[in-house]
């Protein structure tokens, strides 16, 4: 079986999540945006519920195919 644990503590490995996790939070955060329009949130509503400003959440609705 591999040993993950001692790779999951390199330079390499941290340096690597340290880059992707704040854009794959952010993926995640902006793929609930249409669903929770569709539920008829606010933009303002969805900007609080998902700590993110009101003008990222407008682009991410310019942005969806309609």
């Amino acid at each position: 079986m591999l040993d993950l644990d001692g790779f999951t503590k390199t330079y390499l490995y941290q340096s690597i999540l340290a880059r992707t996790k704040p854009e794959t939070e952010l993926e995640t955060k902006l793929k609930l945006v249409p669903k929770c329009v569709d539920k008829g949130m606010s933009i303002q509503e969805i900007a609080e519920l998902l700590e993110l400003d009101v003008e990222t959440i407008r682009k991410s609705l310019q942005q969806q195919p309609e």
